[in-house]
């Protein structure tokens, strides 16, 4: 007999190779638990490898999306695919790190028309939406400045943070410079000006970071946008 209490809970999935000795990936499933423990509400997520991604049937019966860290993927396609998928369908979408700069690559290729959007890290050729950082972040904390009024903002209830990141590349700035007039906005900013958080201003709930805010829960602290997130697939 069918367990109720899973029947009727949310159904997230987890886009990305799960991997036990990834930090984010350890901390992913605490930030869950914390935050629909907050809200009262039954979660059911589950983790789907981006190889397991063929076509939209295989994400149909999800609530919402996450799209985790740890890229490169070992299929990028079915990464871009989930993204997709959520951004059309209006179906909640929460990207970090890795996630984020897919989010970034898929939406100058299926939104913006750069069929060439490339990410430094594993193509050579085409328009580099994703490059090099100019200091990497890998294992390091900085502050970011939040757009007021808006998702990430209202997540957090102020606008600047201290969050962690893990990684090498960011938002080039031929990207940056073209998503000034796009409903692809930014909505977080390191001290210098980097792109560090978007959201989408048509979509219900659309929100990537570039920093791993989800690790918060490795050390006991809530994570607000995994809150958030549920929210608005419950809601």
């Amino acid at each position: 007999m069918e367990n109720p209490a899973v029947k009727n809970s949310l159904r997230i999935a987890l886009v990305g190779d799960y991997n036990p000795d990834v930090t984010a990936h350890q901390a992913i499933p605490l930030a869950i638990d914390d935050a629909a423990a907050v809200l009262d509400i039954l979660v059911d997520y589950h983790w789907i490898a981006t190889s397991d991604i063929h076509s939209t049937d295989d994400l149909a019966e999800f609530d919402a999306i996450w799209v985790v860290p740890a890229s490169p993927y070992k299929n990028s396609e079915g990464a871009f695919l989930a993204i997709r998928y959520a951004r059309e369908n209006s179906l909640p979408f929460l990207g970090t790190c890795g996630g984020f700069q897919h989010a970034m690559i898929e939406y100058a290729r299926n939104v913006m028309g750069w069929d060439d959007a490339a990410h430094a890290e594993t193509d050579s050729e085409g328009r580099m939406v994703i490059a090099p950082l100019s200091c990497s972040l890998v294992e390091k904390k900085d502050t970011i400045e939040l757009r007021s009024n808006t998702l990430i903002a209202r997540a957090y209830g102020r606008d600047e943070i201290t969050e962690g990141y893990h990684c090498n590349y960011g938002v080039s700035a031929e990207f940056a410079a073209a998503l000034q007039d796009q409903p692809l906005r930014v909505t977080g900013w390191d001290e210098e000006g980097e792109i560090r958080a978007v959201e989408l201003v048509t979509h219900p709930f659309f929100v990537a970071t570039l920093f791993q805010h989800e690790r918060n829960a490795l050390e006991g602290r809530p994570a607000p946008l995994v809150q958030a997130f549920l929210y608005a697939a419950a809601n």
